[in-house]
């Protein structure tokens, strides 16, 4: 379907017409023009850019569906549904599935069910089968089938020597391993920030010790092979400068952040909403100052969703026996705006950099290049409801809540969704 976009602000630091009003044409698929009062040509679906922002589409790093096995939660179906209406174009999910992802065959079962949507969906294989830590995962055959990284998913990988020989494996054929950190013999069953409000809760706290430990002995094993490193979901300000440091002395490493952690306080754990219980748990104001800093200054390369859904027995029950993660993929954008990113500063931490960690092609808002872009309003207010959420899950604190950044489109593959 051919399109012309007027009037719309380019965000896409790769362009030349970065933070610059355009009228935007595509043609089967390829941006053909770019420019200034293009005219309307026969055939084409006009979509007014005004006071909107375009952006290289978004793509999620860490990213949970139920499909294999648990499809009550989330399937490919519901998720890429999710996905495009959260503005992204592309995600990447994670082995913790039945059965695990830890052999091409589920990788190129993901990939098939996948096929054709506008949204891409790349696997993420498992480090070790069955996500135990216990042995390598089929890892290079994996990635020739498709897998473009290996994780074990929310389960952070213990056994010192064997992630010392999972680095130095997938060092040989340029595999990259994206790891949950947490010394799990300091954490415990701990569900909360380790701190006055801990105490007040009267719940065992999770120190940021335990997130920090973890990353210093990535750090030493990723400089010990000269061997690149990624960091999930970090959440203390101890992290930031740990990796900011270990930039600096030019190990390999590098790091997300879920958006949910740029924004969200323990504060909000006070009424025991299970909708905000999460994993690496929500840290203080003072965590959260340190993660926006260490987005803006480079040290945190990307943003996450986080996306974890559940079914509601799972989550509308006492704080403790409750399930981790909330659904995510819709409330990205918003978030970020909360937090005071500005469009630049999203295409790179959304779009660009996610990409370029996994090794793929990074859209670019240019003229003979493949359209794949998402166009949102930042000021747009709008309700995230049951009609407006796409998951097949519920479990989101942001639910019949009013929201600010709204995605009107997007694009990719020959194909075009839009949201009015």
């Amino acid at each position: 379907m051919n399109l012309l976009i007027t009037g719309v602000t380019i965000a896409d630091p790769n362009s030349q017409f970065n933070q610059k009003k355009c009228d935007v044409r595509v043609e089967q698929g390829i941006i053909t023009a770019i420019g200034a009062n293009l005219k309307e040509a026969k055939d084409e679906q006009v979509f007014d850019g005004s006071g909107s922002v375009l952006s290289p589409g978004f793509f999620d790093l860490n990213c949970s569906i139920g499909d294999p096995g648990f499809e009550t939660k989330e399937d490919i179906q519901t998720a890429t549904a999710a996905a495009k209406a959260g503005g992204f174009t592309g995600i990447a999910v994670l082995p913790n599935t039945r059965p695990v992802v830890h052999s091409k065959a589920e990788v190129e079962y993901i990939i098939n069910r996948a096929k054709g949507s506008l949204v891409e969906v790349l696997p993420i294989g498992a480090v070790s089968r069955d996500m135990e830590g216990k042995e390598l995962a089929e890892l290079y055959d994996m990635q020739q089938a498709g897998a473009v990284a290996f994780s074990d998913g929310g389960k952070s990988i213990t056994d010192d020597g064997f992630m010392s020989r999972a680095l130095q494996y997938a060092k040989g054929f340029n595999g990259l391993l994206m790891v949950y950190p947490e010394n799990k013999s300091i954490a415990g069953k701990s569900q909360v920030n380790e701190s006055k409000t801990s105490v007040l809760l009267g719940m065992k706290g999770l120190p940021a010790l335990a997130e920090e430990m973890h990353i210093s002995r990535d750090i030493f094993l990723a400089t010990y092979h000269d061997a690149p490193v990624h960091i999930s979901n970090i959440s203390t300000s101890g992290a930031v400068a740990l990796i900011k440091k270990a930039k600096k002395d030019g190990v390999k490493i590098s790091c997300d952040v879920a958006a949910h952690h740029l924004v969200f306080t323990e504060d909000l754990l006070n009424d025991f909403d299970s909708n905000y219980k999460v994993k690496p748990p929500l840290r203080a104001k003072s965590d959260v100052r340190a993660l926006l800093a260490g987005l803006k200054d480079g040290t945190i390369d990307a943003v996450g969703s986080q996306h974890r859904p559940h079914e509601i027995e799972h989550k509308d029950v006492e704080f403790e026996i409750a399930a981790y993660g909330i659904i995510a993929l819709q409330t990205v954008l918003p978030l970020l705006i909360r937090a005071g990113l500005d469009a630049v500063q999203i295409a790179e931490k959304l779009a660009i950099n996610p990409r370029a960690l996994l090794g793929l092609e990074v859209p670019v808002i240019q003229e003979g290049r493949v359209a794949n872009f998402t166009v949102y309003n930042p000021s747009e207010e709008w309700v995230y409801d049951s009609k407006s959420n796409f998951s097949k899950s519920s479990n989101s604190p942001l639910l019949n809540k009013k929201l600010t950044g709204k995605v009107q489109l997007v694009y990719n593959n020959k194909q075009i969704q839009s949201y009015g």
